[in-house]
């Protein structure tokens, strides 16, 4: 115990250093969610609240691949149509790897933008970054081009692969209606995907024997894994 205890308090000293020069993710969130909600109607809101409630006690977040966890392997094809294999990848240097629910969500846009950002730091430290969603491959695409990345962004059809990191959610009858009076789930992620599914916005760092070393999932899909707290878990994997 008092080793881990140790171990998370240099995490997090590492992490207050990188936060000195990286710019918080999460207030760009909130600022776009103050600006998305200001004239949002009360039962809109009320209805996405209790989605993220009922997110939480599903028990999703507890189930999800944790720290310490082995990384499932997987291949998926990129927006380009090759094939990407994460053991191949863990080959050349550790990897984060980070789920967004799809391009028409606005909080997974600025967190790719902002991963995007540090990209230069993460490839310094020896770290690669894969994003995947459950989009079809020319909907990856369009995200990688609307949003300048240069990263590797994979598609996860039918949400295989985040089944096997149990990711994977219902939305609420309710909140899979408002989206449904939006956009439609299908166009973005295929004929034969669910309308109600979505994976986790979760994020890992994986060291090259496979082991997760930096884990977030949160039931609250405007909660993501802050820039700094990712340089710090591949910084950390560095020094061992």
């Amino acid at each position: 115990m008092k080793q881990f205890l140790v171990c998370c308090l240099t995490l997090s000293l590492v992490s207050s250093a990188f936060s000195e020069e990286v710019p918080s993710l999460q207030a760009e969130i909130d600022a776009q969610k103050a600006k998305s909600r200001a004239n949002a109607a009360p039962e809109k809101m009320k209805a996405y609240a209790e989605g993220i409630d009922a997110v939480a006690e599903s028990g999703i977040v507890q189930k999800a691949l944790a720290k310490g966890g082995m990384a499932p392997d997987f291949t998926l094809m990129d927006a380009k149509g090759e094939e990407v294999t994460l053991s191949k990848e863990l080959e050349k240097g550790p990897v984060v790897l980070t789920w967004y629910r799809g391009g028409w969500c606005p909080y997974c846009n600025i967190q790719l933008a902002a991963y995007q950002r540090i990209l230069p730091q993460i490839e310094e430290l020896g770290g690669q970054l894969i994003a995947v969603s459950p989009e079809l491959p020319d909907k990856s695409l369009s995200t990688t081009e609307k949003n300048g990345l240069r990263f590797r962004v994979l598609s996860d059809q039918n949400l295989e692969v985040a089944r096997d990191y149990a990711l994977v959610f219902e939305l609420t009858p309710e909140v899979a209606e408002i989206y449904g009076n939006f956009f439609s789930m299908k166009k973005y992620n295929g004929a034969d995907a669910k309308d109600n599914e979505l994976p986790l916005a979760a994020t890992y760092v994986i060291g090259q024997d496979g082991t997760v070393a930096y884990a977030f999932a949160e039931a609250d899909y405007t909660l993501r894994a802050e820039p700094a707290e990712i340089l710090a878990a591949l910084d950390e994997l560095r020094g061992e």
